[in-house]
């Protein structure tokens, strides 16, 4: 079943027609050409001349890795469909669609693009982009994940330093990021959202220490990292002291923007060949032989008529983006949306594959499907539990009541907490 597609502009057929020329200029020789012609065994010999590295570093001057950030911030100032267009061909030529700094690019880039200084600007902002610099989020805590105002690491304020105390969870990459997004408490005497500030903190500071946390899946992409008297200078401070839930909101916005379309695929993330997720679901039914069970059936065009939906949503909640806005509080529906989607779909894959789906020997293609199933419950947590994201959809899209929240004037430190 083919996908929708919607003809170019004159204009947005030029801007393709752009970006197809960047990649034919600076991939290997005969990269676009064999996929153009389909001729895998020529890709897979040009493919051998690529290194990922300098492509991402490449792609990152270029302006594509972030074309909604301001040219002066190394974007290229364009709307959220030029953004879609770059995304397309990149997908066509088999290269990551996403960078590999997501967190960086897709949260740290945007924020201080907002909120920093000139000098943060300059300094950070190239090399976000890049993937010279990996960045995580420091925002998480044991006892503060869906209610994150109530957060406990604590910044202190000591001359042009602040020494930072306390715990964070959870946190993507921490062990390979150089720095991170840390949101700490400077003042408990504060109801628990006004004594917050943003912080770049270096993560090679001493005092840092990141411990893996093992997954279900075996892997151990999430960390628990720890703060003793970390020491920050004061200019790393992103917008101002005590107003670093304002700052953190652009950050949380931009998060549910950038997890929104994104389903882990490893083979993608490193530049594999990579087919449309329908495309593998279509292929996988066959090879299985479920091709004819009209219930398989039904359910992968479910799944396809779903994915079509995610994809018409996602491109309604970035027109903000189109007017020059911040992302709102509609990015949730994607992201929502995106997170049940794909555990819909991994779970259609383990039932189509039977028992291939978990041994391992009969088949490993097939069994790599308890690996994406199993890692599918995390997008309905990561970025903001689906359950808080719907109470912000009925609250601020909708206009329906808030709920209750007893403490939100108390200050912090009279809060109970676990």
């Amino acid at each position: 079943m083919p996908k929708i597609v919607v003809a170019d502009t004159p204009e947005q057929a030029a801007f393709r027609n752009q970006v197809r020329s960047f990649l034919k200029e600076n991939l290997p020789t005969g990269w676009t050409e064999a996929i153009d012609a389909g001729d895998d065994a020529a890709y897979q010999k040009a493919r051998t001349a690529w290194d990922m590295g300098s492509w991402m570093r490449l792609l990152g001057e270029s302006g594509y890795v972030a074309p909604l950030l301001p040219k002066e911030y190394g974007g290229l100032g364009v709307g959220p469909i030029e953004q879609g267009i770059i995304r397309e061909e990149l997908a066509r030529y088999r290269l990551p669609t996403v960078s590999l700094n997501i967190l960086g690019v897709g949260m740290a880039a945007p924020t201080i693009a907002e909120h920093g200084t000139d000098e943060q600007k300059l300094r950070y902002i190239k090399k976000i982009l890049t993937g010279e610099e990996i960045w995580c989020q420091l925002f998480s805590e044991p006892g503060s994940g869906s209610d994150l105002a109530s957060l406990a690491t604590r910044a202190v304020r000591d001359g042009e330093e602040y020494a930072i105390n306390g715990q964070k969870v959870w946190t993507t990459l921490a062990q390979f990021a150089q720095f991170g997004m840390l949101l700490a408490r400077t003042d408990p005497d504060r109801p628990k959202h006004e004594g917050l500030t943003w912080f770049i903190l270096d993560m090679h500071s001493p005092g840092v220490t990141v411990r893996p946390l093992k997954q279900m899946t075996g892997g151990a992409e999430f960390n628990e990292v720890f703060f003793e008297n970390v020491r920050v200078p004061a200019s790393n401070v992103v917008g101002r002291e005590n107003d670093g839930w304002r700052v953190a909101r652009t950050t949380l916005m931009n998060e549910r923007v950038a997890l929104s379309g994104l389903s882990i695929d490893p083979t993608a993330m490193m530049g594999g060949t990579r087919k449309d997720a329908m495309e593998v679901l279509f292929d996988f039914t066959r090879e299985a032989g479920r091709a004819d069970d009209a219930v398989a059936r039904q359910r992968v065009v479910q799944v396809y008529i779903e994915r079509e939906l995610r994809d018409i949503t996602g491109a309604r909640a970035q027109e903000r983006r189109k007017a020059g806005a911040q992302p709102g509080p509609e990015g949730a529906i994607s992201k929502v949306f995106n997170a049940e989607w794909n555990k819909r779909k991994t779970e259609l894959e383990m039932n189509v594959a039977g028992p291939g789906s978990v041994a391992e020997a009969a088949d490993l293609r097939w069994a790599q499907k308890s690996g994406t199933f199993l890692r599918a419950r995390a997008n309905t947590i990561e970025g903001g539990t689906s359950e808080i994201l719907r109470n912000q959809i009925g609250e601020r899209v909708l206009g329906l009541p808030r709920e209750p929240d007893v403490d939100k004037d108390v200050p912090w430190k009279e809060i109970r907490r676990n």
